[in-house]
């Protein structure tokens, strides 16, 4: 999760990783179904009573043209929001908060139809996701999002893993 402004060098570094990563990465992103139920079956889940959380996720997925252009056509967005209860592996995720987000609830809601999702209160859920839900083609096209993608899958010691299933899977 990206938690502070870009600066010139962060860019190097980010096209630097791409150099080194892009090439080597397939398309793999997964549907917003799969990341919803990765969500619920990883986490213990409250639905958001507050329309206002699907409303955000809608927003952040609309206001994106990247995200935006994932939509297939005649297709309506919907949004699914839960917070994140404190107990189980959502324990876990408390006691891991950044100190920025330190007594915030945590909230995460994905828009179905493009697989958007939207996280506060934890990076290191919106890491997860990220590296769960994976990337397509014209993703791997974008040195920002590879380079997430990479720092991610590392965060959580996953990046041989994919670049070896990767491998195997490439003709």
């Amino acid at each position: 999760m990206l938690m502070q402004e870009p600066t010139p060098e962060l860019t190097e570094e980010w096209k630097r990783t791409y150099r080194r990563y892009g090439t080597r990465l397939t398309p793999n992103r997964k549907k917003g179904a799969e990341v919803l139920r990765y969500l619920k079956n990883k986490y213990p889940l409250e639905e958001a009573a507050d329309e206002r959380w699907k409303q955000i996720v809608l927003a952040n997925m609309l206001h994106d043209r990247h995200l935006l252009e994932k939509l297939p056509a005649g297709k309506t967005p919907r949004a699914v929001a839960f917070h994140v209860l404190e107990t189980g592996a959502g324990k876990t995720l408390y006691e891991k908060q950044d100190e920025l987000f330190k007594g915030m609830n945590i909230t995460a809601g994905v828009e179905i139809e493009t697989a958007a999702f939207h996280v506060e209160g934890s990076s290191l859920l919106w890491d997860e996701l990220f590296a769960f839900r994976g990337l397509d083609e014209k993703d791997l096209k974008n040195y920002y999002l590879v380079a997430e993608y990479v720092s991610c899958l590392k965060r959580f010691g996953m990046l041989e893993k994919v670049l070896k299933k990767e491998k195997q899977n490439t003709p």
